[in-house]
């Protein structure tokens, strides 16, 4: 059988699609092994922090291999998709060594396919996103033991395969047990190593909880936890003592019902707009501040925009209009769009508006922005938000999009809510929420009467922006809504 050179094969890396992001999920694979593939080709989709990707290959050729399955966090740098630009048809490697059956690592517990079994025709099914399954099972050779000489790009894959959990586990100890003294580099994600450098952790005494041995973020957290007395027995059943120098005893692991209850892992968008989140009420200094305005004129502009031939393409909504008077209330009151630089304690002023609009998606919040909405005319501004709005729908926000906001939009009114308290973005320095439109009784004109009304409300970071400003900003803001001719007059 011809062997296949390892020139001819080009391994894919996973990129940093998000500026300094350090891993992906991989959501989708659209090719299989064997599949023809061309230069440009989007050949799967993933999920990092900010957004789904697609990921197209920058090489012709067949698909030789799939290092991961779909659901698979893959840090960045990691090969994941391997294609033989070599122009021929795809050929199976040859067969792995034949391991002695009780040097065989077990099957997971929760497998959800039986090992592949050779062929008559001498190629080896493929699991998608394994490989061949004698090469899964292959063992890493021990230190100072000979073995035969790899091929570079195999080897190289191996190691990367061994580091992030994907390898198998050392054949000396089953998962779950420290690695041994020399045994050589525990296996630990990039950033699990980082945090163990943190807390002053030696991974090599760690005990690993993780498939195939690999150590994770919570045995980290339990080797640098100190030391804990053990709690007074309720009746006469003390506990057993602890032997001095051994490692510290998990706590239990909270209970759950599996019938009754979903967990659910928080990951990718989520996770990352959670920290985030955190991060911005736990550093900026937030003000809120709330007022109730009589929109009735507002809508009515709607309407005749909505049947303005300039208009009718677009999408002409209540929304357009805020916008719009945001954007009049930072041009009268430039101030409030900056920054704080927390290293240089300085307030960064900035000459431009990024303008973001938050949008509940499938994944999760996100908040892309619109470059220099400033500058934009309001058919052009109609035009950006429809395309963003369409854009965050399907999913297909890019990370760039996301970076760089100035202040914020969310619209809580299209839920019913009156209103809210929201928090800022991080790095911007107010936040506007917008409530829901009702007809309400008002005093206009000295009689009550039905009027369209909602209630703003304005999120504001008290180290750059004091209350008169953010107050000010919050009464132009209505003003125009209550009169929007005032788009004319204060532009």
């Amino acid at each position: 059988m011809t062997t296949m050179t390892e020139a001819s094969v080009r391994e894919f890396k996973m990129p940093d699609v998000g500026e300094g992001l350090t891993e992906a999920e991989i959501l989708k694979w659209y090719v299989q092994p064997g599949d023809t593939v061309t230069d440009g080709q989007v050949v799967c989709e993933v999920e990092t922090a900010k957004a789904a990707v697609e990921l197209p290959i920058p090489y012709d050729g067949v698909v030789r291999a799939l290092h991961f399955p779909e659901g698979t966090t893959v840090d960045v740098g990691m090969a994941i998709i391997a294609v033989d630009v070599s122009g021929g048809a795809a050929e199976a490697p040859a067969p792995a060594p034949e391991a002695a059956p009780a040097a065989a690592p077990a099957a997971p517990a929760a497998s959800v396919a039986e090992e592949p079994k050779s062929t008559g025709s001498g190629r080896q099914p493929v699991l998608v996103g394994y490989g061949v399954a004698a090469s899964s099972t292959k063992r890493r050779p021990r230190k100072g033991v000979e073995t035969p000489a790899q091929e570079p790009a195999a080897a190289a894959a191996a190691v990367q395969a061994e580091l992030n959990g994907h390898g198998p586990a050392p054949a000396d100890a089953p998962p779950g047990t420290p690695a041994p003294a020399g045994r050589g580099r525990p296996l630990a994600k990039p950033p699990v190593r980082k945090l163990a450098k943190d807390l002053g952790v030696d991974l090599t005494t760690v005990s690993p909880t993780g498939p195939d041995g690999i150590i994770t973020r919570e045995d980290v957290h339990a080797a640098a936890a100190p030391a804990q007395a053990p709690a007074p027995a309720p009746v006469a059943a003390p506990q057993p003592a602890v032997p001095a120098g051994s490692a510290p005893v998990p706590a239990p692991a909270a209970s759950y019902d599996a019938v009754r209850e979903t967990r659910v892992p928080v990951k990718g968008v989520r996770r990352a707009t959670a920290a985030a989140m955190v991060g911005s009420a736990f550093t900026a200094p937030h003000v809120t501040e709330f007022v109730t305005v009589d929109v009735t004129r507002t809508l009515k502009l709607v309407e005749e925009l909505k049947q303005d031939k300039d208009m009718q393409r677009l999408r002409v909504n209540p929304l357009l209009l805020i916008a719009k008077a945001l954007l009049v209330a930072i041009r009268r009151n430039p101030e409030i769009n900056a920054s704080w630089d927390e290293a240089a304690q300085e307030i960064v002023q900035k000459h431009y508006v990024n303008l973001g609009i938050a949008a509940a998606t499938p994944r999760g919040l996100i908040v892309p922005n619109i470059k220099d909405a400033h500058a934009k005319t309001l058919p052009q501004l109609a035009e950006s938000l429809g395309e963003l709005v369409a854009t965050a729908r399907e999913g297909r926000t890019s990370p760039a999009a996301m970076q760089g906001g100035t202040v914020t939009i969310t619209n809580v009114g299209v839920f019913g809510v009156d209103t809210g308290t929201p928090i800022l973005n991080p790095g911007e320095s107010a936040i506007l929420a917008i409530g829901a439109i009702k007809l309400q009784p008002w005093v206009h004109k000295g009689k009550v009467k039905p009027r369209q009304v909602t209630t703003l409300a304005l999120s504001f970071d008290h180290r750059l922006v004091d209350g008169e400003l953010g107050s000010k900003v919050l009464a132009d803001v209505a003003a125009v809504l209550e009169q929007p001719k005032r788009l004319i007059t204060w532009a």
